[in-house]
């Protein structure tokens, strides 16, 4: 079996064919649907699936992991993720892609939680938002990466998805090697055996460390989602927006592992509300000058170095103020945040379009960024110990 520090790389290693499956599938089935002549409302609809997905198993992922621990989980996530995107290329039927898309959902959802908990659970407290910082680092890579598989399409349409599949085969082998551990049981605890009590309680401690990834969830869908739509609308064309885009994600890339370190010494709270004001910033400057393709390049990659790590501060922010005993809940209810997130983002900045058309897209972000500050930095911080407690 291997020591800790490899099983830690072969869950980043797991973390990074996620988000690079993810990547790749948003705009790779976009394209394919727009060529095959799918309205852009359908289109936009079907690319849901994998939110949706994400929310519906959420809350039955708990007592499985108390039961089987983290590897048999991990495992199965990881299957489901492979075995579906070898099956894209198969049979092109909308609905079939689009339970594909809720079950890659579900799949991701079981590898995060499971990968989420267990390094979260493991890390120590001197280092953990180094350590969660790495799982965001790689995610963004993954993310990063992934919408390049799109050129394959022009080689086959069976390439994207194969590669995609076997890339995710190889990393979820090195899970063979891994032995398994039990996260903490709680069932002996003040909290009972009832999961919507250890939800109730796990928001009750910890509800500000969920806006974060509820906030990266939005901003993330919006970009790709909805942003190419507005920068057609003001007389951008449609390679450079590709080009901006990733920017965001990219950017995020380098200031992670930094700014997770900083957390790990000078607070959780202080690096947020600091990366929510940078974000804010570079957004407003992104709506003054918006018609400037240099101004966006350079303001996308500032909102990246800013807010691009927000999901895994979120979780360090989370682990810090709930014990030991409810971090799987609170794990789950991070990606349920995110997948909320996610499903809200274009529906709203849709809407704020259509009711506000001559103002800019990017104060929809500008307004939530500041509604978070705000929040956190009046939100009343309890820290958690190892022990549970009483009400």
């Amino acid at each position: 079996m291997v020591s800790k520090q490899t099983r830690f790389w072969i869950l980043i290693g797991l973390v990074t064919i996620s988000g690079f499956s993810q990547g790749m599938l948003l705009p790779l089935l976009a394209v394919i649907l727009e060529q095959n002549g799918t309205s852009s409302s359908v289109n936009g609809l079907h690319a849901t699936g994998l939110y949706i997905g994400i929310l519906i198993s959420s809350p039955f992922m708990e007592r499985p992991l108390q039961r089987l621990g983290y590897k048999p989980m991990i495992m199965l996530g990881g299957a489901l993720v492979f075995v579906s995107l070898a099956l894209f290329p198969f049979w092109q039927a909308l609905w079939f892609w689009f339970m594909l898309r809720v079950t890659i959902g579900i799949g991701d959802q079981i590898l995060h939680f499971g990968t989420q908990t267990w390094i979260t659970a493991t890390s120590a407290k001197e280092s953990r938002g180094k350590s969660i910082a790495y799982y965001g680092l790689f995610f963004s890579l993954g993310f990063t990466i992934g919408p390049l598989m799109t050129n394959l399409l022009d080689i086959s349409l069976f390439a994207p998805f194969l590669i995609s599949a076997a890339l995710s085969l190889v990393v979820w082998l090195g899970m063979l090697r891994v032995r398994n551990e039990m996260p903490e049981k709680d069932h002996t605890t003040a909290y009972g055996t009832s999961s919507i009590k250890r939800f109730s309680r796990a928001i009750k401690l910890s509800w500000v460390a969920f806006l974060p990834p509820l906030t990266y969830g939005f901003m993330e869908a919006t970009l790709h989602g909805i942003f190419p739509v507005y920068g057609m609308r003001i007389g951008h064309e449609i390679k450079i927006l590709s080009l901006i885009i990733p920017c965001f994600a990219a950017a995020s890339l380098f200031s992670q592992i930094p700014l997770g370190a900083l957390s790990d010494r000078i607070g959780r709270r202080k690096v947020i509300l600091t990366v929510v004001g940078g974000g804010t910033l570079a957004f407003l400057l992104a709506a003054f000058f918006e018609h400037s393709i240099v101004w966006l390049f350079v303001t996308f990659a500032l909102a990246g170095l800013c807010v691009g790590s927000l999901f895994s501060l979120g979780i360090s922010y989370m682990t810090d103020l709930l014990p030991k005993e409810l971090l799987p809940a609170g794990n789950i209810l991070c990606g349920m945040a995110f997948s909320v997130g996610s499903i809200l983002g274009p529906f709203l900045s849709g809407t704020f379009l259509d009711l506000f058309p001559g103002l800019s897209f990017f104060y929809i972000i500008v307004g939530l960024l500041v509604i978070v500050g705000v929040a956190t930095a009046f939100s009343r911080e309890e820290r958690a110990t190892n022990a549970p407690q009483t009400t």
